[in-house]
This record gives C-alpha cells, sequence and structure tokens, in this order.
C-alpha cells in the first residue's frame, strides 16, 4: 500500500514523526504537557490545550500512533477525498480540544487531571470513521474469538489507550465521540470545507515537501528465478530469453488484442521445446558447453557419411561449432 490518493495522510506522518523527534531532542516536552492544575486553574495556559495535540511523549507512542496512521488513514482519505479529510482532521482537532477542556472541569477532582500528550483523540476519532466505512475483508477465529483484518488496528489503539492511564483512556474516549459527532451530522460539521485561501497555501508550499505520492511500479514480466535473483544467466550464443508477461496481448493498434488478430512469431525456443530437452538430457548438455545439434543437421551428414553410426555424427556436430567444422571433422578422421 503506498500514500497514493492520501496526501494529507502522508503529511500527518510526517509532520508527527519530526515534531516528536524534535520535542525530544531540545528537551521541550514541558511546553506540550497539560495539567488542569495547575496550567489552567493557576496559570490561565490555554494554549497547552492546543500545543498538547502536536507531539507524542514518547517513542512508543509514536510508532503505535504512526502505525495506526498509515494503515487507517490512508482508506479514510480515499474514501473522503484529500479536501474533505483535511476538513475532517481540522473539526475533529477543535470538538476534540473543547471536549477536553469540558472533561478535565468536570473530572479534575476525581483524578483526571492531566491528558495524554499527542494527536490521540484524532486518531481514534479516525478509528471510528474506520470502523463505520470499511469493511473487514476477511474474518477468523483464534480460541474461538471472531476475528477480522481489521481487528490488528485495533489492538493498535487499545495499546495506545492504556499506556498513559487515565490519561490516554480520557483522550480515547474522547476521540471516539468526537466521530460519533462529526458522523451523526451534529450542526452540519461534515459538511464543512477549509478556505480556498488555505487549500492554495497547503499546494503551494506544503505540497512539494511531501515528495511524490506516486505507487510503486510494478513489472509485469515474469522472469526465471536466476535471473530475477540476479545469478548466471546461461550463454545468449546457447539460448535466446523467452520474454513472459503478464500484461493483456496488444493488438496492431494497440488495443487489446482479438482471436482475430493473427499471432506472431515468437523469438527463442518455446516452452515445450525446453520441456524436451530437460527430458532428452539436451539441456544439460547445453549447459556443460556442447552445442545441441539440430535434427536436420544429424539427417544431412548421416546422409554425407552413410556409412559411419549416428552416435558418431552427433559427437562431431556436438564439438563443432557448425556443420562446416564438423564436415571437415569427420573427412580428417577418415583419411
Amino acid at each position: 500500500m503506498s500514500f497514493e490518493n492520501a496526501a494529507v495522510t502522508k503529511g500527518l506522518v510526517v509532520y508527527c514523526a519530526l515534531s516528536s523527534l524534535l520535542v525530544g531532542i531540545f528537551d521541550i516536552k514541558h511546553y506540550f504537557h497539560i495539567q488542569f492544575v495547575p496550567h489552567i486553574s493557576r496559570y490561565h495556559q490555554y494554549w497547552r490545550l492546543i500545543t498538547h495535540h502536536l507531539a507524542f511523549t514518547n517513542s512508543s507512542d509514536l510508532f503505535l500512533g504512526e502505525l495506526i496512521l498509515y494503515n487507517v488513514g490512508i482508506r479514510i482519505e480515499r474514501q473522503f477525498g484529500s479536501l474533505k479529510f483535511a476538513s475532517f482532521a481540522f473539526i475533529s482537532l477543535l470538538v476534540s480540544t473543547l471536549l477536553e477542556f469540558v472533561a478535565l472541569i468536570l473530572f479534575h477532582k476525581v483524578g483526571l487531571n492531566h491528558i495524554a500528550m499527542g494527536p490521540s483523540a484524532f486518531i481514534f476519532s479516525l478509528l471510528y470513521q474506520y470502523s463505520r466505512i470499511v469493511p473487514g475483508a476477511y474474518a477468523y477465529r483464534i480460541f474461538g474469538l471472531p476475528l477480522s483484518n481489521k481487528s490488528t488496528n485495533y489492538l493498535l489503539a487499545f495499546q495506545l489507550a492504556i499506556s498513559r492511564l487515565p490519561g490516554s483512556a480520557l483522550s480515547a474516549i474522547i476521540g471516539v465521540m468526537t466521530g460519533q459527532i462529526y458522523r451523526s451530522d451534529l450542526a452540519g460539521l461534515n459538511t464543512y470545507r477549509l478556505s480556498p485561501s488555505i487549500i492554495r497555501f497547503a499546494q503551494k508550499f506544503l505540497y512539494p515537501l511531501i515528495g511524490s505520492l506516486r505507487p510503486p511500479r510494478r513489472s509485469n514480466r515474469a522472469l526465471p528465478d536466476d535471473l530475477r535473483t540476479g545469478g548466471p544467466r546461461p550463454d545468449s550464443s546457447q539460448h535466446n530469453e523467452e520474454v513472459i508477461t503478464t500484461a493483456q496481448n496488444q493488438g496492431p493498434s494497440g488495443t487489446p488484442a482479438t482471436a482475430g488478430d493473427v499471432a506472431q512469431p515468437r523469438n527463442g525456443p518455446s516452452v515445450m521445446r525446453e520441456w524436451v530437452d530437460e527430458l532428452t538430457g539436451r539441456a544439460d548438455r547445453a549447459n556443460t558447453g556442447l552445442r545441441v545439434p539440430t535434427e536436420s543437421e544429424i539427417s544431412h551428414l548421416t546422409a554425407m557419411f552413410p556409412t559411419l553410426e549416428r552416435e558418431v555424427v552427433i559427437g562431431a556436430l556436438q564439438r563443432s561449432p557448425n556443420i562446416e567444422a564438423a564436415v571437415e571433422t569427420l573427412l580428417a578422421s577418415q583419411t
């Protein structure tokens, strides 16, 4: 899976990695940490409600978050489109920030005094869309427990939710609630789109920074194992490489070939000929450096030298580069 048609997801993946790395290198994590007491209630540092979304606490949370973003974000962005997905990320950030502020006010006296760093709320909001939009490809059971191909992402999210209790669990719950609010069409949140000026700015300055979004190039040629892995290649004078392709045959005008198109002759030995050579041992002799004579050459020399046995004629042809040299060898042996 590549980042094709998922520019916003790739930008988020790159940003989360760089921001978390820089915050750790410059030792400024304390600016991204948030507690209701004393940061909000005493010092009124409301900007921490925004900054705590910008970087992960540690490398384990970063690793889990990046895996979920890659596995889930690409599929959701391809369903939404990049513009709607970017708008969804912005709305999720605002709604989750408001809900976190309300939760800290209501529950700080019972131990919920802080919230884990990182965009965990957005990730869980994204997971809610994933659970409602993307169907499971297959199902299986482990010890009688029904699972699907989506269960791995849910397991990663569960580890992220319990990594920094109770703040990480609060962030996970708020993220799921944010996803439900967005999908419920409350106040028309899912119809909001970012302004054209922001889109133009992103296309001009941010889009070139995320690199190529092209899908990986897949070859349609099927080659033998020794050729594909860089093994020894047979001598071109003895064997012509037969190109086997999985692409659809093309007609003379570039369109797919039909039954009425005239088949073009192939260069090189056929698959059946190679199989017969292996059964008769000709392939082994060719690999040892002996030339494999054709049936016409054998018949021609047998007619020229009727007194010689067939094995002698074949041996002379095998040791000679061509039929003329074989004739000279046989003539010299009779003098």
